[in-house]
Protein backbone atom coordinates (compact mmCIF):
# COMPACT_ATOMS: atom_id res chain seq x y z
CA UNK A 1 0.00 0.00 0.00
CA UNK A 2 1.83 3.61 -0.96
CA UNK A 3 1.45 6.41 1.54
CA UNK A 4 0.73 9.76 0.38
CA UNK A 5 3.80 11.57 0.54
CA UNK A 6 2.58 15.31 2.26
CA UNK A 7 6.41 17.12 0.72
CA UNK A 8 5.36 16.84 -2.89
CA UNK A 9 3.99 20.26 -3.41
CA UNK A 10 6.74 21.96 -1.61
CA UNK A 11 8.78 23.21 -4.45
CA UNK A 12 5.56 25.32 -5.90
CA UNK A 13 3.45 25.77 -2.74
CA UNK A 14 4.79 29.20 -1.46
CA UNK A 15 4.71 30.40 -4.97
CA UNK A 16 2.51 33.70 -6.40
CA UNK A 17 -1.02 32.73 -7.73
CA UNK A 18 -0.88 32.64 -11.51
CA UNK A 19 -2.64 36.01 -12.86
CA UNK A 20 -3.45 36.41 -17.16
CA UNK A 21 -2.54 39.56 -18.48
CA UNK A 22 -4.58 38.68 -21.39
CA UNK A 23 -8.39 37.72 -19.63
CA UNK A 24 -9.75 39.72 -16.91
CA UNK A 25 -10.20 38.20 -13.31
CA UNK A 26 -13.97 36.04 -13.65
CA UNK A 27 -16.09 38.01 -11.12
CA UNK A 28 -16.61 35.73 -7.50
CA UNK A 29 -20.71 35.51 -8.58
CA UNK A 30 -19.82 33.99 -11.87
CA UNK A 31 -17.46 32.00 -10.68
CA UNK A 32 -20.19 30.59 -8.21
CA UNK A 33 -22.51 29.94 -10.75
CA UNK A 34 -20.48 27.62 -12.78
CA UNK A 35 -20.99 25.07 -9.87
CA UNK A 36 -24.95 25.70 -9.54
CA UNK A 37 -27.26 22.97 -10.01
CA UNK A 38 -28.43 22.59 -13.51
CA UNK A 39 -31.63 21.46 -14.74
CA UNK A 40 -31.30 19.39 -17.87
CA UNK A 41 -35.07 19.54 -18.81
CA UNK A 42 -36.32 23.10 -18.58
CA UNK A 43 -39.95 23.76 -17.26
CA UNK A 44 -39.87 19.66 -15.81
CA UNK A 45 -40.32 20.65 -12.06
CA UNK A 46 -43.33 23.47 -13.43
CA UNK A 47 -44.82 20.39 -14.97
CA UNK A 48 -44.26 18.11 -11.90
CA UNK A 49 -45.44 21.06 -9.34
CA UNK A 50 -48.87 21.12 -11.76
CA UNK A 51 -49.86 17.49 -12.21
CA UNK A 52 -49.29 16.92 -8.20
CA UNK A 53 -51.49 20.24 -7.50
CA UNK A 54 -54.92 19.00 -6.33
CA UNK A 55 -58.19 20.02 -7.80
CA UNK A 56 -61.62 19.45 -6.36
CA UNK A 57 -64.18 17.51 -8.73
CA UNK A 58 -67.71 19.66 -9.51
CA UNK A 59 -70.73 18.72 -7.44
CA UNK A 60 -73.68 18.33 -9.22
CA UNK A 61 -76.58 19.51 -6.89
CA UNK A 62 -79.99 17.02 -6.86
CA UNK A 63 -83.20 18.24 -7.10
CA UNK A 64 -84.04 18.92 -3.68
CA UNK A 65 -80.76 21.43 -3.33
CA UNK A 66 -81.57 23.31 -6.68
CA UNK A 67 -85.18 23.84 -5.58
CA UNK A 68 -83.89 24.80 -1.97
CA UNK A 69 -81.00 27.44 -3.80
CA UNK A 70 -84.27 28.69 -6.28
CA UNK A 71 -85.83 29.57 -2.46
CA UNK A 72 -83.11 31.73 -1.58
CA UNK A 73 -82.84 33.45 -4.87
CA UNK A 74 -86.45 34.51 -5.08
CA UNK A 75 -86.04 35.76 -1.25
CA UNK A 76 -82.95 37.84 -2.01
CA UNK A 77 -84.20 38.78 -5.47
CA UNK A 78 -87.28 39.99 -3.39
CA UNK A 79 -85.10 42.12 -0.43
CA UNK A 80 -82.32 43.63 -3.47
CA UNK A 81 -83.43 46.83 -2.37
CA UNK A 82 -81.93 46.21 1.68
CA UNK A 83 -78.63 44.88 -0.55
CA UNK A 84 -78.98 41.71 2.20
CA UNK A 85 -75.20 40.59 2.91
CA UNK A 86 -75.39 36.54 1.88
CA UNK A 87 -72.32 34.33 2.14
CA UNK A 88 -72.13 32.35 -1.12
CA UNK A 89 -70.10 28.80 -1.19
CA UNK A 90 -69.42 28.19 -5.13
CA UNK A 91 -67.05 26.26 -7.41
CA UNK A 92 -63.98 28.36 -9.17
CA UNK A 93 -62.91 25.92 -12.24
CA UNK A 94 -59.14 25.46 -12.50
CA UNK A 95 -57.40 27.31 -15.26
CA UNK A 96 -55.38 24.84 -16.04
CA UNK A 97 -56.80 21.50 -15.42
CA UNK A 98 -60.30 19.32 -14.78
CA UNK A 99 -61.83 20.15 -11.65
CA UNK A 100 -61.18 23.60 -9.33
CA UNK A 101 -61.96 24.65 -6.33
CA UNK A 102 -64.73 25.80 -3.74
CA UNK A 103 -64.47 29.07 -2.29
CA UNK A 104 -66.79 31.07 -0.22
CA UNK A 105 -67.86 34.43 -0.74
CA UNK A 106 -69.27 37.28 1.73
CA UNK A 107 -70.38 40.67 0.36
CA UNK A 108 -74.28 42.75 -0.22
CA UNK A 109 -75.93 41.39 -3.15
CA UNK A 110 -76.99 43.89 -5.63
CA UNK A 111 -78.71 42.44 -8.89
CA UNK A 112 -79.51 39.20 -10.14
CA UNK A 113 -79.02 38.77 -13.90
CA UNK A 114 -81.46 36.41 -15.37
CA UNK A 115 -80.52 36.62 -18.62
CA UNK A 116 -76.93 35.94 -18.01
CA UNK A 117 -77.76 33.81 -14.60
CA UNK A 118 -75.59 35.09 -11.53
CA UNK A 119 -75.25 37.40 -8.97
CA UNK A 120 -74.03 40.60 -9.05
CA UNK A 121 -73.11 42.25 -5.71
CA UNK A 122 -72.07 45.44 -4.96
CA UNK A 123 -68.38 45.44 -4.90
CA UNK A 124 -68.88 44.14 -8.80
CA UNK A 125 -67.90 40.54 -7.99
CA UNK A 126 -70.64 38.65 -10.09
CA UNK A 127 -70.91 34.57 -9.14
CA UNK A 128 -72.74 31.98 -11.86
CA UNK A 129 -75.75 30.40 -10.28
CA UNK A 130 -74.97 27.12 -11.69
CA UNK A 131 -71.79 27.46 -9.50
CA UNK A 132 -73.18 27.65 -6.70
CA UNK A 133 -72.58 25.16 -4.35
CA UNK A 134 -74.88 26.66 -0.99
CA UNK A 135 -76.33 30.55 0.22
CA UNK A 136 -76.28 31.17 4.05
CA UNK A 137 -77.27 34.68 5.54
CA UNK A 138 -79.38 36.39 7.82
CA UNK A 139 -82.11 36.34 5.09
CA UNK A 140 -82.25 32.93 5.71
CA UNK A 141 -82.89 32.44 8.99
CA UNK A 142 -86.60 32.18 9.53
CA UNK A 143 -86.50 30.26 5.96
CA UNK A 144 -88.24 26.60 6.68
Amino acid sequence: MKTQNSHNYDDIIHLAHHVSKKHPKMPFMNRAAQFSAFAALDGYDAAIKETSRLTDAFIELDEYQKEHLDKQLLLIREHLKDTPKIEVTYFKPDEKKNGGAYLTFCGHAKYIDEYNRRILFTDKTALLIEHIYSISGELFYNMD
